[in-house]
């Protein structure tokens, strides 16, 4: 009698042990790439239809990404308007200063590291006049 109790208690912990639980309900998963920090030319330029596909002005804080960085960054197709580093903000350091921008196009003629900046955002790290500034520092 005590084996058919015992019995019948394992038999219920096994049947009650092994019911399915329910699974837990998960969201949308966030994939963050890690940012790499590129050093070149900071240079500027008057914005217009960028390769993001929209229309900026030189008074707003955008910029253009070198193209070597445009066209590897994570997730780039072959469509400009869809590369996935548009419409990203980075912040550009220079000799202490720095401002934050959107990038919104492609600098075919910035170095492998440079970044090509809208009048308004340049003017926060110099004057127009100096042009060009080398080692420059951004991320994305």
């Amino acid at each position: 009698m005590f084996f058919t109790k015992a019995f019948s208690l394992i038999t219920a912990f096994l049947a009650v042990a092994t019911q399915a639980s329910p699974t837990p309900e998960v969201g949308p998963v966030e994939v963050r790439i890690a940012s790499t920090t590129h050093t070149g030319d900071v240079t500027f330029y008057t914005p217009g239809l960028g390769a993001c596909g929209h229309t900026n002005n030189a008074n707003e804080f955008v910029a253009a990404a070198a193209a070597p960085v445009f066209d590897t960054f994570p997730g780039a197709t072959a469509n400009p308007n869809n590369n996935p580093i548009c419409g990203k903000q980075t912040t550009v350091t220079y000799q202490g200063k720095s401002v934050t921008v959107t990038l919104v196009d492609r600098c075919p003629g910035c170095g492998n590291g440079g970044i090509d900046l809208s009048p308004a955002a340049f003017q926060r790290l110099a004057s127009l006049d100096k042009g060009r500034l080398s080692g420059a520092q951004w991320s994305v």
